[in-house]
């Protein structure tokens, strides 16, 4: 087994899912904010997604994070006429922001994030262990 590469797989999946949740929280931090004026756009929920690269140094696929996208679905409107956010019929748009989908996301990512640091974990142990079996 190359440990050297294992962290390094395992190091690069930390870094994508760390920018995958920055993404989240973006989402999560503005899902009830409208646009600053009338009938104008509120923010778009951002969807992150993920590339391969081959790493030549050490002959090995890794994940990087990808471009961040804009989610195309419709915007949320309610019906506020009194809001300095509406248009001229009364109503305001909301931002796209699903807050139980951004939780689950989230706790996906979460999920991604430690079983990542449990293959860095292993592999540190296999390499002491190796060191001990060579100091004996």
């Amino acid at each position: 087994m190359d440990f050297m590469k294992t962290m390094t797989i395992a190091a690069s999946g930390l870094k994508a899912q760390a920018g995958r949740m920055r993404v989240i929280s973006e989402n999560i931090a503005n899902a009830d904010s409208v646009a600053q004026t009338p009938g104008a756009d509120p923010y778009r929920r951002k969807i992150a997604t993920f590339n391969t690269e081959l790493d030549r140094s050490l002959d090995a696929r890794v994940v990087s994070l990808g471009r961040v996208a804009n989610d195309k679905s419709d915007f949320r409107i309610k019906y506020e006429p009194g809001n300095p956010s509406a248009d001229a019929d009364g109503n305001v748009k909301y931002p796209n922001v699903n807050s139980l989908v951004e939780m689950t996301d989230m706790r996906e990512a979460q999920r991604s994030y430690e079983a990542n640091i449990n293959v860095i974990s292993a592999t540190r142990r296999m390499i002491q262990r190796t060191i001990d079996i060579l100091k004996a």
